[in-house]
């Protein structure tokens, strides 16, 4: 759980990085995330951030009708998360800078007081509080790569990204079942680290698929910001290209 946390207050300082500078026209540049600018990614963390710290006290479905604030719960989750951005859009650049902030370091305290293995609600289910800190990291990761494209900054890639990625290879179960299909068996990750590394993600038992390639790719691919066929990531077995096209960092 600690190198979790330190993963996620790296991650919190590096978009912390890019935010500072900004004027009000950096705010408002456009993102990858359709209809969003950087001032709606961000507020879409605080609002998020503020969701998982309920949950981290055991309040998920007090905090998300707090969140909603009236909104009614029609589509998926991207609607959801974009009709709750819209409805606060508009809060002053330096004012959201510091709730964001703020917001971030109280749910970094309250994971860090939590039991890792307990268990709480969270958009897909149930999920360990451990679980929770890194599907944040996930989330501030993929969110600092869209604000970084935005400003035209090439972000950072570092080793916390490991964090992210065996993520994505222990949900696999969930992605497939979220999309009404079934692994045929064990799935493998042998994937290289930015540090040239080696992350090794095996089964208990032999596996029926290995997913080989760089590791920051497969971080990329799960947060749907690249297609597959773009990246040095290759696989063998009968779920290669289903695990490829499912793998997914958060709900």
């Amino acid at each position: 759980m600690q190198a979790v946390l330190t993963a996620l207050e790296e991650q919190h300082t590096e978009l912390a990085a890019l935010l500072d500078p900004l004027d009000d026209a950096g705010w408002e540049r456009p993102t990858r995330c359709e209809g969003w600018n950087v001032a709606d990614v961000v507020l879409h963390l605080a609002q998020t951030d503020v969701l998982a710290l309920a949950s981290a006290q055991g309040q998920y479905a007090e905090g998300l009708d707090v969140l909603a604030g009236g909104l009614e719960g029609k589509g998926n989750v991207d609607d959801g998360a974009a009709a709750i951005v819209a409805k606060e859009r508009g809060v002053p650049h330096r004012a959201l800078l510091e709730r964001w902030r703020t917001g971030a370091a109280t749910l970094r305290d309250a994971l860090r007081a939590s039991d890792p293995h307990r268990r709480v609600a969270w958009v897909s289910g149930q999920l360990s509080t451990q679980t929770l800190a890194t599907t944040r990291l996930a989330e501030c990761w993929i969110h600092t790569g869209d604000v970084a494209e935005a400003l035209d900054v090439m972000q950072e890639v570092t080793d916390r990204l490991e964090h992210i990625a065996r993520l994505a290879w222990r949900t696999l179960p969930y992605a497939f079942a979220r999309d009404g299909r079934e692994l045929a068996g064990p799935v493998a990750f042998d994937l290289r680290a930015p540090s040239g590394a080696r992350w090794q993600f095996v089964p208990d038992t032999q596996p029926a698929t290995t997913i080989e390639g760089a590791g920051a790719e497969l971080c990329l691919v799960a947060a749907r910001r690249v297609a597959p066929d773009n990246t040095s990531l290759r696989g063998e077995g009968p779920d290669a290209r289903a695990v490829l096209e499912l793998v997914r960092t958060y709900a």
